[in-house]
């Protein structure tokens, strides 16, 4: 590493480090890069050695094509001192670059509109005036339709018009920026230009992006308007507050060793504002969004990737959801025997330890319907070779079909990381299955696979395949965040662009397999990028055993919700030391009312370690889920339909509702229950019910007005309320789904006045609710 001082016009302006590592400086003067950690691009838009250019106007624009080219003007980063109080400006820039008939001061380049649906806007915008072939729909379910006949275009003299029956989107010429509204006319979002400046002492940036000094590398910067009042949520598992206005915000995947920190296992590009619009990043780049974080007024999205391809959504949360979900892709229906318990620790051992678990599950009559062996269940603890191990294991293939019998599913844990002791570590390294550095050799210790590879796809497939074929049913899809950055992939790209993409290839990769031998779309899995929702299902991570650990989680399970993943879980009690039982009480129920439900952790999670007691109370909270199943499953397939999640923050549901939107640890499962976790010790807990209509207590029966309310907890040391109005179905507990009597299903009607019925919410139909009773 070394001091380097950077001179424009013999002034210095900046000391900075300098990576000959990564060839980049780091101006945040000794905070260097860790591994995995997750980036922060916003910082190397401060760098003073970096050419800046900013959208001007509008030169050209075909309305016929949705094609055109912006104007940009060449800045630089300039450092000011006024009363001793130091800030940087940008100042217009005379290229001094060579030759000059070669390059433009301020160029014009490629900007371009494309409807997608009546609700949805493309908007491409390139830092160079090559256009290349889009080849990746990794992202995107499929290419984006083409829904120019739902908007019309008209044009005035400083203006560009798109307009459909939800709203507008306005080009504006000089200066140049997008103004997007809704059907009343009111302004939802635009962008930012240095006009924008005139009535403030600080000056943000505008739309925008920058040729690094270090580099040439290129980067852009959109920048929007952020209103009084506006709300954002989404950006993928974050645990953090929900509302990501006044945070900053980094979308690189990385292991945050847990739900209690801003870094997140599944950061997704995508969120939506409270005013009625939403904005998905198409990137794989690292980005950082700065909702008024440092400044209040703006939402500044710093974008690694050299051009900006963002989709504009219109309508409330639902409406958005559904429309990003159309493009990046809906997950069919997992298996209904996933919905049930999962049963684990880290971790079983044999095939003994397996089998008694079975036992004792049936024995003390609790749902369930998996047993998960963790890293344990090769010959050395972690180091995974795909193999049972022979001294542990009498017979792997009867114990999975045993425990099938017996009602219960096999998933089994595995990682795509070798260490240099793994038996496959040379055959690895010999033919070329892992991710290079630029020399062509190993970037870690450890093999990465190569999942760009497709010789890496089939190697790593056949080895999971044997053991699907053999009868396990789940593969967990543990890690996948630490793809190396600094390095070359098979497909040629960098680790710039494949750092984020790793683990949704990784994903795609195991259920792909799983599906084409079992048919069923099902893993269990850490890590995510855009995409990863196709490939259900993802768990929360390693939560601390502690209440910040169980609120970090139910925020990050709600935020990947808003994000457009359906199915979620967590590990109940937390998992990183053993649960102290009173945390394990309060965390149950809130496990069993999530769309999956696995308990895993240190040692140990089973109930009968915790005694008689507790284990008829664990059966309980297994029982309610059991018998709400109809219900959970036909919540769960609209979700798949619509791309809605199954666990859902209060305004997807009341939009209409200021209150709705300030409420962060509730949570709709499904749209008839409401669900208010005790977070903390307690018999009860205020609560926040939304909407006009009254709710209902589950355990008590007692009836509650929509506002603020102090309710006691039932039996279950959580609240459950239903919508007064609604019709649950029930179905008798079985010990698992396979068992469940279909016939034998009963709805349960929600009422406050019980003389009238009319109007009465039903569920939709799927194929194991075939009919719905409509009560009169």
């Amino acid at each position: 590493m070394k001091n380097s001082c950077l001179l424009v016009n013999s002034t210095v302006l900046l000391f900075a480090t300098y990576s000959p590592i990564n060839g980049q400086l780091n101006t945040n003067s000794g905070v260097q890069y860790l591994l995995s950690q997750s980036k922060d691009v916003s910082q190397e838009f401060l760098d003073l050695s970096n050419t800046y250019f900013f959208a001007d106007s509008l030169a050209t624009y075909n309305t016929t094509t949705g094609q055109g080219l912006i104007q940009w003007k060449r800045e630089q980063l300039m450092p000011r001192q006024a009363f001793n109080a130091n800030t940087y400006l940008h100042q217009p820039l005379k290229s001094l670059d060579f030759p000059a008939t070669a390059y433009d001061n301020d160029p014009q380049l490629p900007f371009s509109i494309e409807p997608i649906d009546a609700r949805t806007l493309r908007i491409r915008i390139l830092t160079t005036p090559v256009i290349t072939e889009d080849k990746d729909t990794l992202i995107l379910a499929k290419q984006p339709a083409d829904g120019s006949a739902k908007w019309k275009v008209t044009q005035t003299e400083n203006t560009i018009v798109y307009t459909s029956k939800y709203g507008s989107l306005t080009i504006q010429q000089y200066p140049w920026r997008l103004i997007l509204k809704d059907a009343e006319g009111r302004i939802l979002t635009q962008t930012r230009c240095w006009r924008d400046n005139d009535s403030t002492q600080i000056k943000v940036a505008p739309f925008s992006f920058m040729k690094r000094g270090a580099n040439n590398l290129r980067s852009i910067n959109p920048v929007f308007s952020l209103q009084p009042s506006e709300r954002i949520y989404g950006c993928g598992e974050s645990f953090s507050s929900l509302n990501k206005v006044g945070q900053k915000v980094n979308l690189f995947v990385t292991d945050p060793q847990g739900p209690e920190s801003p870094d997140m296992y599944k950061p997704i590009p995508f969120f939506m504002s409270s005013r009625g619009y939403g904005v998905f990043m198409h990137t794989s780049a690292p980005v950082t969004c700065d909702f008024g974080r440092s400044y209040i007024g703006a939402t500044k999205l710093f974008m690694e990737d050299e051009a900006c391809d963002l989709f504009l959504f219109l309508g409330d949360p639902k409406a958005v959801l559904s429309e990003y979900t159309a493009l990046v892709g809906r997950p069919e229906m997992p298996p209904l025997w996933s919905f049930g318990t999962w049963m684990s620790r880290i971790t079983y051992f044999s095939e003994k330890e397996g089998r008694e678990v079975a036992h004792q599950l049936r024995a003390n009559k609790i749902p369930s319907d998996v047993i998960h062996f963790d890293t344990g269940w090769f010959g050395t603890d972690w180091q995974c070779d795909y193999a049972f191990a022979i001294d542990r294991f009498d017979n792997p293939r009867k114990m999975l079909a045993d425990l099938k019998a017996e009602g219960f599913r096999v998933s089994l844990w595995q990682l795509p990381y070798f260490t240099p002791k793994n038996k496959f570590f040379p055959e690895l390294v010999k033919e070329g299955l892992y991710i290079h550095n630029g020399k062509g050799q190993l970037p870690y210790e450890d093999v990465v696979l190569d999942f760009t590879n497709p010789a890496t796809v089939k190697w790593y497939q056949e080895k999971l395949a044997n053991l699907i074929k053999m009868g396990v049913s789940a593969i967990k899809v543990d890690f996948g965040e630490g793809a190396p950055l600094d390095a070359i992939y098979h497909n040629g790209r960098s680790g710039l662009y494949e750092h984020n993409l790793y683990s949704l290839r990784y994903n795609k990769t195991v259920a792909d397999i799983i599906r084409k031998i079992h048919g069923e779309n099902i893993i269990w899995a850490r890590s995510a990028w855009a995409g990863s929702q196709r490939y259900p299902l993802h768990w929360g991570g390693d939560a601390a055993t502690t209440d910040t650990g169980m609120e970090g989680t139910l925020r990050g399970g709600l935020s990947l919700g808003l994000s457009g993943f359906c199915f979620w879980s967590n590990d109940i009690g937390g998992f990183v030391t053993q649960s102290p039982e009173e945390l394990y009480r309060r965390w149950l129920p809130f496990g069993f009312l999530v769309s999956h439900s696995r308990i895993h952790g240190a040692p140990p999670t089973e109930p009968w370690c915790y005694g008689k007691a507790f284990t008829d109370y664990f059966r309980k909270c297994a029982g309610l889920k059991y018998q709400l199943m109809p219900y959970v499953y036909a919540q769960a397939k609209e979700c798949t339909e619509k791309g809605w999640p199954m666990i859902r923050a209060l305004f997807f549901e009341y939009p209409n509702d200021p209150g709705a939107w300030l409420i962060e640890d509730e949570y709709l499962f499904g749209s008839n229950l409401l669900v208010a976790p005790m977070l903390e010790s307690g018999t009860g807990r205020d609560v926040y019910l939304p909407g006009t209509q009254k709710w209902i207590d589950y355990q008590t029966g007692a009836i509650y007005h929509p506002g603020w309310n102090h309710i006691q907890c039932g039996k279950l040391p959580i609240v459950i309320l239903v919508k007064d109005g609604s019709a649950i179905p029930h179905i008798p507990v079985a010990q698992c789904t396979d068992q469940m009597q279909w016939d034998k299903v009963i709805w349960k009607k929600y009422l406050v006045d019980k003389q009238k019925a009319e109007g009465l919410l039903c569920l939709p139909s799927d194929g194991i609710l075939k009919h719905i009773i409509l009560l009169k």
